[in-house]
């Protein structure tokens, strides 16, 4: 139970945090990654991506080895696979996950979400006796 009120003590932080600062929209963090998340799309077969997968592993593994792809994961219902990339917008990170052999073939819905440092964060630090 605690844990969830830390959550949700910290999403309200996010929106009141700006508002006590006199600003009416909150401050947007600043890009260090896009979450993409991609999945097949509708009336695609496992088949039809098995197909594809051999070649969409050998183009992943040296973006991997090259930084690109910072962490991977299989979803846990099965139906597709999350990257945290290293990019600092959407369109990069769309530009590197068209490459690929399953978004060349039309086959993934795909999903990208930019992330950054949690800026409630920083009012830790504005209140800290070292910033004074």
């Amino acid at each position: 139970m605690k844990i969830e009120m830390f959550y949700l003590l910290l999403a309200f932080a996010t929106v009141l945090a700006p508002m006590a600062q006199g600003q009416s929209t909150p401050p947007q963090p600043k890009t260090t990654g896009v979450l993409t998340i991609l999945s097949p799309k509708p009336g695609v077969t496992p088949e039809q991506v098995m197909k594809i997968m051999p070649a969409e592993i050998r183009a992943t593994v040296p973006l991997y080895l090259d930084g690109k792809i910072q962490q991977w994961f299989s979803r846990g219902d099965g139906r597709g696979v999350i990257f945290i990339l290293n990019c600092t917008d959407v369109a990069e990170a769309r530009a590197l996950i068209e490459s690929l052999p399953l978004s060349k073939e039309n086959l993934m819905d795909e999903q990208f979400i930019p992330v950054g440092p949690l800026l409630p964060l920083r009012m830790l630090l504005r209140d800290s006796p070292t910033s004074k």
